[in-house]
């Protein structure tokens, strides 16, 4: 697994403010939109590409031109978060989707709904803004790799050590996050971390 901590003075101040308890639901939301844009650029870096000639309105000239969209799989609900800026920057990708729910009581993932189109020998890139115990991650992970899925790129906003550590044996995985927080508490929650995300998202005051 290749992981990336993805380093800018922009997202550093975009998670502060995430971070910040105060901070109300709709900005939030316009924050989480802005930190995933910067986010989907970092993660579409290594795209593959075939050369294109265009007219420009001085002469033709060489270009490129994506040779393939990755297909994009929120985890829902939080990583429906992500979803928006990650259709802006790729408009042509096609778009999957898995529910899931933690026990709060044991950590556990469980699952609760999936619509995934055939994604054998796609690239795929799975959105969940937070990495915590990695069991839900490595739930999808699994459940994908097994559908044939070519290469993974996972997108967070914050994650644990622990939950990193946890992904080391997925070679095929490349992991990004803004944050590498210090660790997860007794409860599975990710400290400092920027409490649930998807209540914060979607709950309202």
């Amino acid at each position: 697994m290749e992981t990336i901590e993805f380093e800018h003075p922009v997202a550093r101040s975009l998670l502060t403010k995430l971070r910040e308890r105060s901070t109300p639901p709709d900005e939030f939301r316009k924050i989480a939109y802005r930190l995933g844009f910067m986010l989907a650029v970092e993660a579409t870096r290594n795209l593959g590409t075939l050369p294109l000639t265009v007219e420009t309105p001085m002469e033709n000239t060489l270009g490129e031109e994506c040779a393939e969209y990755p297909m994009l799989l929120p985890v829902m609900r939080a990583g429906l978060g992500l979803l928006a800026p990650f259709m802006e920057l790729l408009p042509e990708s096609p778009v999957a989707f898995i529910a899931m729910k933690r026990d709060e009581k044991t950590g556990k993932a469980d699952w609760l709904y999936d619509s995934i189109a055939n994604i054998q020998g796609r690239d795929l890139i799975i959105l969940d803004p937070m990495l915590a115990t990695a069991g839900t991650a490595r739930s999808v992970i699994d459940y994908v790799l097994a559908k044939g899925a070519e290469s993974i790129t996972m997108v967070s906003i914050v994650a644990s050590p622990e939950g990193i550590y946890r992904l080391r044996d997925y070679d095929n995985l490349t992991f990004i996050t803004v944050s590498v927080d210090r660790e997860l508490d007794e409860n599975w929650f990710i400290l400092p971390g920027l409490g649930d995300f998807g209540d914060r998202l979607y709950k309202g005051k």
